[in-house]
This record gives structure tokens, C-alpha cells and sequence, in this order.
């Protein structure tokens, strides 16, 4: 058994460099590893670690299709086709001999690439050793050959398969060493620190983010008892994190029952609802949008200077989330408009030589958009954020739409409709421009005034450095900064760097006595 176990954050890039590496081609454009010899990838891990998302950002970022099964929900007959009696000559005399329909699973692979107009991608199979007697023996049999039936994988598709260890799942399978050794095997372990990043990049609430900080051991446990198995996920948390947000925005209550919906490990989720309350009445009490704005008041910054640690964590956490809300709101304008600057030149190039007015070019334009979100969400290759902005430039062109001049509309003296339409679209575009970039520097603003008040409360406190520390994990964040700017960061990082290089040169130094 492999006893190197990789984070799920440094499973993804194994898993991007291999996908890298089996589609390499040689100068006669074939595999530089034929595919004969691309082994698939088994990932073994405990559930709910995020082993299907990773495969999805990878398909988004590395451009290629991704087909998803998950194996348990599929019988002998859907993964190797339907038999069918066909008639054979062999040395003259004819036989019935039994052949099989295409699997369900390579022909959705097939479809795909149909719908997409990719040719290459990701065949991920979950719950590969999870699956049922009949179909093992073709489970087998496609690990090692890449076929179900007499049907074998496109080129060009890696194939990962996923399957939990024995500890998490009763009815789990082991492979034989000759199935085993086809295979480039991953074992992953949960891991906070690596989820952290991608529970930032995707919103997880902050209340959720704090109690792990603290409670680093409630991120993921699987307990045996007499009435079954308490467990907690990331899984788990990510999906309450949406729950909550959603009961925030419509003022619902959040019980303990609800949690426990969630995070099935009672003990787990009673601990969390108690923190919940609690960091609800330090968001009531703690003005941080006020703060951010550049409102503080004395009696704030003394209550938090005098407060614990747990509670000077929660309140960096309500810190953290606002300005993450605002990093990530930023950084989703910013896509939404470089998609409507691309359509607006695609539809200013089409205005002069088409033909048709500028009103069904637009429209044109909408429907072209339409399209690219559907191919690329067939595609797998759409994340939440993408898909928002592609709704959001799609929705700027139906505004535009609306406001053009109909025929019956007066034009301005001296221009064409073309002229006019596109002067009238420029302008909505420039509103457009204008209103992302106050966004920016009200996000600028907050972040420089998060900085103000912290450092009086912290100054040469460890929360400093934590809060500094967090952001640079935050890639909404740094994203932001490297495009926008803040002093304050900038100075509060170059001081973080240089105290790991000094603490970095101390263990030298120490390994040498």
C-alpha cells in the first residue's frame, strides 16, 4: 500500500501534470506516451474531500471535456452494452456469434465530444471499488485495458478512476497486483490547510472558516458508535456554508437539527451551533462594514484589543469575509466585463461588412454568447463564477438591446444608424466601466482601512500576522491586489517574508550545531 499520501490540493496538480504529459505529441503528432501505456489514475481517499471537484477545475482550467459516473449507479448491462446475435463466417460455415451494443459510458464520452468539439479529455469513474459482483470483473478488465466490451476509450481522453479505502466504505473491493500495476495510484488524505484556499475561492462563510481555525480536528472525522458512524466532511461543511448564506440573506433560522443535516457527527454539530450564536453576536456587536468604510469608534477598537484570541480570530474572520465578498465581486465584474468587451469588438467588426442592421447583430451577438455558456458547461468546463459572468455580459446586451434607436427614432444629424447604435452601446459600456471601477476602489478603500484598524489593535500581535497570512491565501484577494494595489499590504507582506526567510535561516543554522 502506498504509504505517501498527497493533500487534495497537490492531487489536482498531479493529476493536471500527467493530463499535461499523456497529451503531448511527438513531431508525427502522435502520443509521446503511446496510449497503450498511459496508465489511468486511481485516487483513493476518504469521501467527501472534494475528489470530483478537482476534477472539474481541471477540465475548466486545462480546456478539455470531462465525462463523470459514478460506477455504483450503473449495472453490467450500462457499462458493457446489451448483447446481440450476429452471424460469423469462420472456414467457410457460418455461426451466431454473440457481440455487444456500445457501452453507455464510452458513448457518452463520444457525445461529448459531439456537443463539446473537444476531442481530448477526463473519463472520471467514482466509487470504482465500490462496485457490485457482476460488474467487477469489467471494472477490472477496463483498468487494465482501457475497454467495456469490444469497445475501447477514444485516444486522447485520461481516464481517472476514484474509490474509497475499506475504513469508509463496507463493500469496498480490493485490486489485484496485476490490475494494480496498470495504474498510477494516489493516496489522499484531508487536509485543512489545502481546503482552506478553495473554501476562500468559493465563499465558504466565514463563521465555518474561523471554528475550523480553532477546531482544525472537527474539519473531517469518521466515528464508530453503537448507533452507527458520526461523520463530518469537507463535503459537509462546504454545502452547510451555502445553507447558511442562503438563511442569512431570507432571515431564517439555523437550529442544531439543521446542522446536523449537515454535519452528521452530533458532538461536531451541537460544538458549531454554539460558536455559530457566538460569532453571530460578535458580527452584531463589531461593526466591520462600518469599519471598512473608514467609521471606527474607540470603544470598538479597545473591546477588540482586550479580546481574547478565539474572539480576536472570530472577528478577523468577519474581516476576512466581507473584504473576500468584495475581492470576489470585483474579480467577477472584471470577468463580465472583458467578455462584453470581446462581444461589443466582435459585433462593432460585423456592423460595416454584414449587412444587417445593428439590432440583429446584437441580438445575433446574444445568442452567440448563449451558445459558447452551453458549450462550455456541456464541456465541464464552466465554474459558478464563469457561468455568473457569462449571465451578466449576456444581460448588459439585452439592456443595450432595448436602448438602441428603432427606425422610427430620430438619428443624430450626420451619423448613421450604424454610427448611432454603436456610440449608444459605447456609452452603456463606459457606465458599465466606470461603476466596476468604483467597485475597485471601494474594495481598495476597505482593505486599507482593515489594515488601519487592525494594527491598532494588534500591533506586534500574532493576529497580524495571521490576517496578513489568510489573505495571501485568498486568491480572490491577491488577485485584486496584484491588479489594484494596496500599500498597506505590500508593507505588512514584505514584513511576513522577511520573518520566514529569518526563521527559515535560524533552522539552518540550528541543523548545522
Amino acid at each position: 500500500m502506498n504509504q505517501y499520501k498527497m493533500t487534495i490540493q497537490e492531487a489536482k496538480e498531479e493529476i493536471a501534470n500527467t493530463l499535461h504529459i499523456y497529451l503531448q505529441r511527438n513531431h508525427l503528432s502522435q502520443y509521446e506516451i503511446p496510449v497503450a501505456k498511459q496508465r489511468p489514475v486511481l485516487l483513493m481517499g476518504p469521501p467527501g474531500i472534494g475528489k470530483t471537484a478537482i476534477m472539474e477545475q481541471i477540465a475548466q482550467e486545462e480546456n478539455v471535456a470531462l465525462v463523470s459516473y459514478t460506477i455504483t449507479h450503473h449495472t453490467r448491462q450500462s457499462a458493457v452494452g446489451l448483447p446481440v446475435i450476429r452471424e460469423r463466417e469462420y472456414d467457410g460455415q457460418t455461426f451466431s456469434v454473440t457481440e455487444y451494443t456500445m457501452s453507455e459510458i464510452i458513448a457518452s464520452v463520444y457525445d461529448k465530444m459531439e456537443q463539446t468539439g473537444l476531442s481530448e479529455g477526463i473519463l472520471f469513474l467514482d466509487e470504482i471499488n465500490c462496485v457490485s459482483e457482476t460488474l467487477a470483473p469489467t471494472m477490472l478488465q477496463f483498468l487494465q485495458y482501457k475497454t467495456f466490451g469490444s469497445h475501447r476509450i477514444p485516444d486522447g481522453w485520461m481516464i481517472v478512476a476514484a474509490g474509497n479505502p475499506p475504513e469508509y466504505n463496507k463493500s469496498v473491493r480490493d485490486f489485484d497486483i496485476v490490475t494494480l500495476d496498470r495504474l498510477k495510484r494516489i493516496d489522499i488524505t484531508e487536509d485543512f490547510p489545502a481546503w482552506k484556499e478553495y473554501a476562500y475561492a468559493h465563499g465558504v462563510h466565514p463563521a465555518i472558516l474561523s471554528y475550523l481555525e480553532i477546531k482544525k480536528e472537527n474539519f473531517y472525522q469518521v466515528d464508530a458508535t453503537i448507533d452507527g458512524e458520526d461523520f463530518v466532511t469537507a463535503r459537509g461543511w462546504e454545502d452547510l456554508s451555502r445553507f447558511l448564506l442562503s438563511c442569512e440573506k431570507n432571515s431564517l433560522p439555523v437550529t442544531t437539527a439543521t446542522l446536523h443535516q449537515y454535519l452528521q457527527h452530533e458532538e461536531i454539530a451541537r460544538d458549531f451551533g454554539n460558536y455559530y450564536e457566538l460569532f453571530k453576536k460578535y458580527r452584531q456587536s463589531y461593526d466591520v462594514v462600518g469599519i471598512l468604510e473608514g467609521n471606527e469608534s474607540p470603544e470598538t477598537l479597545s473591546r477588540l484589543t482586550s479580546a481574547s484570541f478565539d474572539e480576536a480570530l472570530s472577528v478577523l474572520k468577519l474581516f476576512l469575509g466581507r473584504l473576500s465578498e468584495m475581492f470576489a465581486l470585483t474579480h467577477q465584474q472584471d470577468g463580465t466585463l472583458t467578455i462584453i468587451f470581446e462581444s461589443l469588438q466582435h459585433w462593432r467588426g460585423l456592423l460595416a461588412s454584414s449587412g444587417k442592421t445593428a439590432r440583429e447583430l446584437l441580438q445575433e451577438e446574444v445568442e452567440r454568447l448563449a451558445g459558447q455558456q452551453s458549450a462550455m458547461k456541456a464541456a465541464g468546463q464552466l465554474s459558478e463564477e464563469r457561468e455568473r459572468q457569462f449571465l451578466a455580459a449576456r444581460e448588459f446586451l439585452q439592456k443595450g438591446l432595448t436602448q438602441l434607436h428603432t427606425p422610427e427614432q430620430p438619428q443624430t444629424t450626420g451619423q448613421t444608424e450604424d454610427e448611432t447604435a454603436f456610440l449608444q452601446i459605447k456609452e452603456l459600456f463606459e457606465q458599465e466601466t466606470a461603476a466596476y471601477e468604483t467597485l475597485a476602489d471601494d474594495t481598495r478603500n476597505a482593505l486599507t482601512n482593515a489594515f488601519l484598524f487592525l494594527e491598532k489593535a494588534f500591533a506586534g500581535r500574532q493576529e497580524m500576522v495571521l490576517f496578513v497570512t489568510e489573505l495571501t491565501l485568498n486568491a480572490h484577494g491577491t488577485w485584486f491586489v496584484s491588479e489594484h494595489g494596496c500599500d498597506k499590504f505590500y508593507e505588512y507582506n514584505k514584513e511576513l517574508l522577511l520573518e520566514e526567510r529569518k526563521k527559515e535561516l535560524k533552522e539552518r543554522i540550528r541543523h548545522l550545531i
